[in-house]
């Protein structure tokens, strides 16, 4: 090796030992401020997700570091002279988590009035006029169901609601 490779050897070595010599903070004990805090370990619920990444170079806290209270699923840890702050994410409590709805029954669906493929009356009405045509039913529908009829066999399809009556209300008239 030529001197020059080998300063450069040296000086590549020596500087993340210089930067080692600076110091960060512990986020082992950050881990451990973070689970007394909480009063749960890492994992369990009410505790840390999982410890901090340990990825992070924080600058050292001169003074101890303050855990803000659970909001949001997560907590923030900060220290305030150094201007920084992490957020650690939490396992949810079992006690703070809302209940699963499960439904007593499914839904009572009325009988539906037009079946798909059944000739229908479409309607558009106003206060004025009324407007109305045959087409053909996609779909079956009960009253108060929207549902796709078609004016023609190629033509694009209309939504309109199901009357009482077995007529199908074009939208957008009053």
């Amino acid at each position: 090796m030529t001197p020059i490779f080998r300063r450069l050897a040296l000086l590549a070595a020596a500087i993340p030992a210089a930067a080692g010599a600076q110091g960060f903070e512990n986020l082992d004990n950050l881990d451990v401020q973070v689970a007394a805090s909480l009063g749960a370990a890492i994992g369990q619920p009410g505790g840390a997700r999982q410890p901090i990444d340990r990825r992070l170079r924080l600058a050292p806290c001169p003074e101890p570091v303050t855990v803000d209270a659970p909001a949001m699923g997560a907590v923030a840890v900060r220290c305030a002279s150094r201007g920084w702050r992490i957020r650690v994410p939490l396992v949810a409590d079992a006690s703070t988590q809302a209940p699963h709805a499960t439904p007593a029954s499914a839904p009572v669906r009325a009988a539906p009035i037009i079946r798909r493929g059944d000739q229908v009356t479409v309607v558009a009405r106003s206060a004025s006029f009324t407007v109305s045509a045959i087409g053909t039913a996609d779909q079956d529908g009960a009253a108060g169901d929207r549902i796709r009829v078609r004016m023609e066999q190629r033509a694009a399809p209309l939504i309109g609601e199901v009357l009482p009556d077995g007529r199908i209300a074009l939208p957008g008239f009053n």
